[in-house]
């Protein structure tokens, strides 16, 4: 048994005999280089958590016996000193088995060819390309890293993602007054910049009439009265909607006695700026009449339209 797995092993013994009610909220933050893992501990750390970037592993039994009390984000990566020597299976089920201690692994992932876009216009180095190109340091981290995505409870690919968007997404999973349960996200997206990656659920609304051929509404997004009401007053939205919200209420009771912790629905159009956006405000206001908690996004709202 390697240093770490000891040290978790020790530390849950004398975890459980004096903390045996206390729990602590610990997520694990790590992913690609350049995929937002700096931001993802800033915007946990805004959150109240207690954050550590780049601690050796073998710190981590320590660190963890140490936490009295709150919340702790710690970030790993290529960089971290005994990242190349660990076995990350057998250091996540110590670190899940503490206890006291409600455990999140958050993985961040991003496309090859933003990632080295991203590190392109910064004119930083890549840790893993040494004297190689970025394409090769990429590569490399991503084959190092797969063990730890495999075994991540939460994966965020922030290629489509703005850094204002992953710190809506870390608040929606992470916040620490939220209410137990499964976090539930609606988001409106064009089809023409494609699926988001997130997505547990889409719905296509592209059989609505479309606004944007409307020359007063087609500046104008789905959050507007106008354009709503022109949606609304599509005899096909109705039955639509009513199906869609009565499936939705149905389908969420089970996804929570699988124990899922996160769903996000997807409500997609062609411009992501009308129909989408309307549907998505309407299916959100729907859910929280309903008592669900709810956060609402809109990715493609702001684009200039096509």
């Amino acid at each position: 048994m390697n240093g770490l797995v000891r040290d978790a092993a020790e530390g849950s013994e004398q975890a459980g005999r004096t903390r045996p009610t206390d729990r602590h909220q610990l997520v694990l933050v790590t992913g690609l280089s350049g995929a937002g893992k700096t931001a993802a501990l800033k915007a946990l750390e805004d959150l109240g958590y207690e954050a550590f970037d780049n601690l050796p592993l073998a710190l981590l039994g320590a660190l963890l016996e140490g936490a009295r009390r709150g919340a702790v984000a710690i970030g790993v990566d290529a960089r971290t000193r005994d990242v190349h020597d660990t076995d990350y299976a057998r250091v996540l089920d110590a670190v899940h088995a503490r206890p006291g201690f409600d455990v999140d692994f958050l993985f961040l992932d991003c496309d090859d060819d933003v990632l080295v876009r991203r590190f392109t216009e910064t004119r930083r180095r890549h840790p893993m390309a040494e004297d190689r190109t970025v394409s090769d340091g990429i590569r490399r981290e991503r084959k190092l890293l797969e063990p730890m995505r495999t075994r991540a409870d939460q994966v965020i690919d922030t290629t489509l993602l703005t850094a204002a968007d992953l710190k809506r997404l870390i608040g929606a999973h992470y916040a620490l007054d939220r209410q137990a349960g499964m976090a539930l996200s609606v988001i409106s997206f064009s089809y023409r910049r494609g699926l988001p990656r997130e997505a547990d659920l889409v719905f296509d609304v592209r059989f609505l009439r479309n606004p944007h051929y409307v020359p007063t509404l087609k500046p104008l997004t789905g959050r507007e009265g106008e354009v709503g009401a022109y949606i609304a007053a599509d005899p096909a939205f109705a039955p639509f909607f009513e199906q869609l919200a009565a499936l939705l209420k149905g389908l969420l009771p089970g996804y929570r006695r699988e124990g899922k912790s996160y769903l996000t629905i997807a409500i997609g159009c062609t411009g992501g700026r009308h129909r989408s956006v309307y549907t998505a405000e309407r299916l959100a206001e729907t859910l929280r009449a309903d008592g669900q908690d709810v956060a609402v996004r809109h990715r493609d709202c702001d684009l200039a339209a096509a």
